[in-house]
């Protein structure tokens, strides 16, 4: 018999028997089924558990939103509902600061009704808080357009806490609005009771203007009152139906811990000039504290060296103790010889604008001029400075091998200063970041050249 060739044979039956055949399609139905029940049950994107409902038809399944838990699904709805309820509400605010302004500040300027210093004493800073708005307001409404236009139709992407933060300048600009109102108002009582054609205008744009909404202008000019109490419950809102996972959950928590603090600070400004009204309370944990008392310190050091708010950048700041050595023989007898008092130090940087907005996110500017303020600590409610700012452009920042817990700055022919921190790293970074901004104002070899004898001559002279 002749064999035939493995070539010439043809299969019919792919090389699968009929019984494993059989077997092979009951498995597949079977892991199908295990695929199918897995993709019912797998964990919730959001919140990683495996509650989601099960769903037995499949063109429902692959219907299901993102593979969200019904509570994420809500909860996801419940933030978007509060990211547009925080921008609506800034349009709103926005609106009705363009009626103060439109509706009666500028036709009460156009007829001489009021002086220009009146018409300041009234209506405050109003421009600038207009101005803020609308910066802000053009960042929120650029961020929700974009994500929607990405496909993000829940706002996820859309970082309330972040963009908060970056405007936090205006919270000062709300502090300056809200500690005049009392006197505003006082003022425009008077002058209402004092000018006949004031009181006219004011009640013809009461009943006649439908912009007003049959508003009185002391009801506008609560407006950013009103705002800024309302900024800590609208991010409430926010970060109740934020994830703790999502990346913009912190920036949300430290937006509202500052507005709650900057608002506490007013309220004490206000009890210290004497006013009987207060902004909404918030309640006080120890971190707020140290917060308030920093935004007062923060005033205290830029009322005094006389810069812009927007070119000032507070580097560092924090309690540290100084002495005055009485002359250079210190390092020989060691820090112990040294009485140090407590004190507390702001080191301010002033940099030069890099655009006309102060809120536009750019690199800053080269540095103009750096200083420490040296504030003692509170006595009788208020903040004393020891002395006039020392200004880093006429100091040389030293340290010593021999005493490293501290450094020494010296005020060419004037004073030295010697510093320590409670914590030897704390101290190397004080030293450091002060030696930097030294070295960066001026010729700072030069300025070494012009020290007394007593700093060149010294055998322990230090680099």
């Amino acid at each position: 018999a002749t064999r035939t060739k493995s070539v010439d044979v043809e299969r019919a039956d792919s090389g699968i028997g009929r019984m494993a055949a059989r077997k092979w399609r009951n498995r597949a139905s079977e892991t199908l089924s295990s695929l199918q029940a897995w993709e019912a049950h797998r964990p919730c994107t959001d919140c990683g558990e495996r509650d989601l409902p099960v769903e037995t038809d499949v063109q429902n399944c692959n219907q299901r939103r993102a593979d969200l838990c019904e509570k994420c699904r809500k909860r996801r709805t419940e933030r978007k509902e509060s990211v547009l309820e925080f921008v609506n509400t800034e349009a709103s605010y926005g609106e009705d600061l363009r009626i103060i302004k439109e509706e009666f500040y500028l036709p009460m300027q156009a007829a001489g009704l009021l002086s220009q210093e009146q018409l300041l004493g009234i209506f405050s800073n109003i421009q600038e808080l207009i101005d803020l708005n609308e910066n802000f307001l053009e960042i929120l409404q650029e961020e929700i357009d974009q994500a929607f236009d990405q496909g993000d139709d829940d706002l996820m992407t859309v970082c309330i806490g972040e963009i908060f933060l970056e405007f936090v300048n205006m919270l000062p600009a709300f502090q300056t609005y809200c500690l005049q109102q009392s006197s505003s108002v006082n003022m425009l009582n008077a002058l209402e009771k004092e000018k006949e054609l004031l009181r006219i205008f004011l009640n013809v744009s009461q009943n006649d203007n439908t912009a007003l909404r049959r508003m009185n202008l002391r009801s506008f000019l609560m407006a950013p009152l009103q705002r800024v109490t309302k900024y800590p419950l609208l991010l409430s809102r926010i970060i109740k139906a934020t994830t703790e996972y999502h990346p913009d959950h912190g920036s949300l928590r430290e937006a509202k811990s500052r507005i709650e603090s900057h608002l506490e600070h007013i309220n004490m400004k206000t009890k210290q000039e004497g006013n009987t009204w207060t902004l909404r309370s918030f309640r006080q944990d120890s971190k707020k504290k140290r917060e308030v008392i920093n935004i007062e310190m923060r005033e205290t050091a830029l009322k005094t060296v006389g810069w812009l708010r927007e070119e000032t950048r507070f580097v560092m700041e924090g309690p540290l103790q100084l002495a005055q050595p009485p002359d250079g023989q210190w390092v020989k007898k060691g820090s112990k010889t040294l009485k140090f008092q407590n004190m507390q130090v702001l080191l301010l940087v002033n940099m030069k604008r890099v655009s006309e907005s102060s809120l536009e996110s750019a690199e800053p500017g080269p540095v103009k001029d750096a200083v420490l303020v040296l504030i003692r600590d509170k006595n009788n409610g208020k903040f004393h400075l020891l002395r006039e700012p020392l200004r880093l452009s006429n100091c040389i920042v030293s340290t010593d091998p021999d005493s490293d817990d501290t450094f020494e700055l010296i005020e060419i022919r004037r004073e030295a200063f010697v510093f320590r921190d409670s914590d030897r790293a704390r101290t190397h970074h004080w030293f450091r970041q002060i030696r930097r901004y030294s070295r960066e104002l001026g010729s700072w070899k030069k300025r070494r050249n012009a020290l007394p004898n007593i700093m060149i001559s010294t055998p322990h002279t230090r680099p």
